[in-house]
């Protein structure tokens, strides 16, 4: 089977550096992203576009969308008032209605909120894509349904009852889907957040996973690099290391989607045992693999 990438660029915002990057210092991480005068960094919400040749069209995330208020998107740092994503794929000729699938890792806001329309004042919510099936784990639905007070936050109240009533989701046990057949491959972390999903790719040039928020961008892929919003840091570390190993073995890529410059990357390992991004590539678009 012959694929096409393409990495489309979603809503940008800005957060606190501090958050990012967990317990690293600010001498430390702000020689790989410079904060502005707020303490926050810039941060991509890229999703990858798998285009089959048989026709079929994967989605991998769909950024943060558009879905705040003016209020709200000011309070998140979101840069743009039109729905990015949207945008991206109107360049390729191409509209929410003509994807297929919709593979999320999980459903926090900066993943999931461009599953829906751009905020209007009095309207109500609105799912988009309307032909997608959506997949999300088990583990990642049930804690969207239920969060729990420290990332309550994180989730769009209304976006469950729209999935649910779609009539489309699929909620995927024990990393198994019958729906994206073969050539795809469902990797699950807890150390984000719990059952978050990591599709990988196979293509002619090694596999490609979408690495979600286990590994953001190529800053974090330095392995002892966390988040503030991780749930458990050191589970997620021996996960992120498990992951760049079985990369580094099979000449793997990763493909990020919060790291400001960089889409894709393969993945080394030095004589010390630590792991860096290498080829870094800026943004594909509908690159054969």
């Amino acid at each position: 089977m012959t694929l096409r990438l393409t990495s489309l660029e979603g809503n940008r915002q800005r957060l606190d550096g501090g958050a990012m990057f967990g317990n690293a210092p600010k001498a430390l991480w702000s020689r790989w992203m410079v904060p502005d005068v707020d303490n926050r960094v810039a941060l991509a919400c890229r999703s990858l576009l798998i285009e089959e040749d048989g026709g079929r069209r994967i989605l991998c995330e769909t950024g943060i969308g558009a879905f705040f208020s003016p209020e709200m998107r000011a309070r998140y740092g979101v840069e743009e008032e039109g729905h990015r994503l949207l945008d991206g794929l109107a360049t390729l000729g191409l509209t929410d209605a003509d994807i297929d699938v919709v593979v999320l890792s999980h459903l926090h806001f900066d993943h999931a909120g461009g599953l829906l329309a751009p905020w209007s004042e009095g309207v109500p919510a609105r799912l988009l894509f309307p032909r997608a099936k959506f997949l999300v784990s088990e583990a990642a639905w049930a804690r969207a349904c239920r969060p729990h007070p420290r990332d309550r936050a994180s989730y769009i109240p209304e976006l469950t009852s729209l999935l649910e009533a779609s009539g489309r989701l699929e909620i995927v046990a024990s990393g198994a889907s019958s729906l994206l057949g073969a050539g795809y491959r469902l990797h699950e972390s807890e150390g984000h957040t719990p059952g978050l999903l990591l599709l990988e790719v196979a293509t002619g040039l090694g596999p490609v996973v979408f690495a979600g928020d286990l590994i953001p961008g190529t800053a974090w892929v330095h392995a002892p690099i966390t988040m503030g919003y991780d749930r458990f840091p050191e589970r997620l570390i021996d996960e992120k290391e498990a992951l760049l190993n079985d990369l580094v073995a099979r000449g793997g890529q990763l493909f990020f989607t919060h790291d400001p410059d960089i889409a894709l990357a393969a993945v080394a390992k030095d004589a010390r045992g630590r792991f860096t991004a290498t080829a870094p590539v800026t943004s594909l678009t509908r690159q054969p693999a």
